[in-house]
């Protein structure tokens, strides 16, 4: 079970200064359930990501997403592989320094921070810190600058291991490949962070097709509490489909409303995107509140009727159904999900781009007005966002000369 606590990016994509997302929940006391308890912290359970499109919210997902492949395989480049990072480009500095990333996690009830920083060719700095057990103060487990690497005694499984790891290859993984307990857990629990395209699902299937074979009775009454409109949903294994394929079953009904009969369809090829997209989630969205692992979600809201979006999201605040934890954090642009009362106002986050094209986040518990006082939670939100109250939003041009270019007047 691992809990995010927060992520800090820094040059990388349109991220020019270091910038933090934090799960950590502020002193505010609206909607208790929206918070878990885990250690001595207190982390949100949703988080949702607002703001015109390319500002800045897909960037953040894919900071994260690069962080956990680099750590994911490390251990499998060569000494003269690239590391396929992209900086800031937009300022000349920028180009040539390093990128930043850094994680806060909880693992059971442990505490780390791991980071480090990057170019093209080579690990610059990394990083790992824990909190023991029933303490407050952060302890360095082990510093890296360039060559040099100091271990600290206690990460002594990893005293030895220094001169084994490349330039281009983080310590950590070198860690995990001979197997240091912490290492291994913590590169672990990495990898469970769940980061999901909410546009491109069809590759996450396979997990609901697990989830339907092994857990039926419970993946079918997801299904049913969604109503999406069949009746029962089944695999096709076997000789008749080359691998697994869903087929939806739907009542037959005679003129005066009877139902005489059922008729079976292949999900793909007869149900609609948003169906599709449900059945292509719902493994992860399973898997995840049942293991109490975080789920990232690029444009959760795609293809989505708001109210079936906003059922997922009570699945997460819920204690009954998310009795571990699990988190969810995802990009959206569904403004109704602002105005339904789910969210506390440390669950809202902005991205938004200045004239120098840099992406800045912030959140709305963190928001003040021109006159420095801070958004109250009594404000119509989704009326606030769509007026541009809070930024992050598109600012349009006017469209009303489009047709008449090259025409007088």
């Amino acid at each position: 079970m691992v809990h995010l606590i927060e992520f800090t990016v820094g040059n990388f994509l349109s991220f020019k200064d270091k910038k933090t997302f934090s799960m950590e929940a502020s002193n505010i006391r609206e909607l208790p359930d929206n918070i878990l308890e885990a250690g001595n912290y207190k982390l949100l359970k949703t988080a949702a990501i607002y703001g015109a499109n390319s500002s800045g919210k897909s960037n953040l997902i894919k900071a994260l997403e690069f962080m956990q492949d680099t750590i994911m395989n490390s251990s499998k480049l060569n000494s003269t592989d690239k590391l396929d990072v992209t900086p800031f480009l937009l300022a000349k500095e920028n180009s040539s320094l390093p990128s930043y990333f850094e994680i806060l996690l909880l693992i059971w009830d442990n505490y780390y921070r791991y980071g480090f920083e990057l170019d093209n060719d080579k690990i610059h700095s990394e990083w790992l810190y824990i909190v023991p057990q029933n303490t407050k103060k952060e302890q360095a487990l082990f510093l890296r600058e360039n060559e040099s690497i100091g271990i600290s005694n206690a990460f002594s499984e990893a005293k030895g291991l220094e001169e084994r790891t490349r330039e281009n290859g983080l310590f950590l993984s070198v860690c995990d490949q001979f197997n240091v307990k912490q290492a291994k857990e913590i590169i672990a629990n990495i990898n469970d962070i769940r980061i999901l395209s909410g546009v491109n699902h069809d590759p996450f299937k396979s997990m609901t097709n697990v989830y339907l074979r092994e857990e039926a009775k419970k993946t079918k009454d997801f299904f049913n509490n969604f109503q999406l409109g069949f009746i029962d949903i089944n695999l096709i294994t076997g000789e008749r489909a080359a691998f697994d394929k869903a087929q939806t079953t739907h009542n037959i009904y005679d003129i005066s409303g009877k139902t005489i009969g059922r008729h079976s369809f292949i999900i793909t090829e007869s149900e609609s995107a948003g169906t599709n997209k449900v059945f292509d989630m719902a493994g992860f969205i399973l898997y995840t509140l049942q293991f109490g692992f975080p789920l990232v979600v690029d444009e959760l809201d795609a293809k989505l009727h708001p109210l079936l979006t906003k059922k997922i999201i009570e699945m997460f605040h819920s204690p009954e159904i998310n009795p571990k934890g699990a988190q969810l954090i995802f990009a959206t642009h569904d403004t109704n999900l602002l105005g339904c009362d789910c969210f506390r106002r440390d669950q809202i986050w902005f991205t938004e781009k200045d004239e120098k094209e840099q992406t800045d986040l912030y959140s709305l518990v963190e928001f003040r007005d021109p006159d420095g006082v801070k958004v109250r939670n009594d404000r119509n939100y989704e009326k606030d966002y769509i007026q541009g109250r809070y930024g992050a939003i598109p600012f349009i041009g006017d469209f009303s000369n489009l047709m008449n270019h090259g025409k007088k007047s």
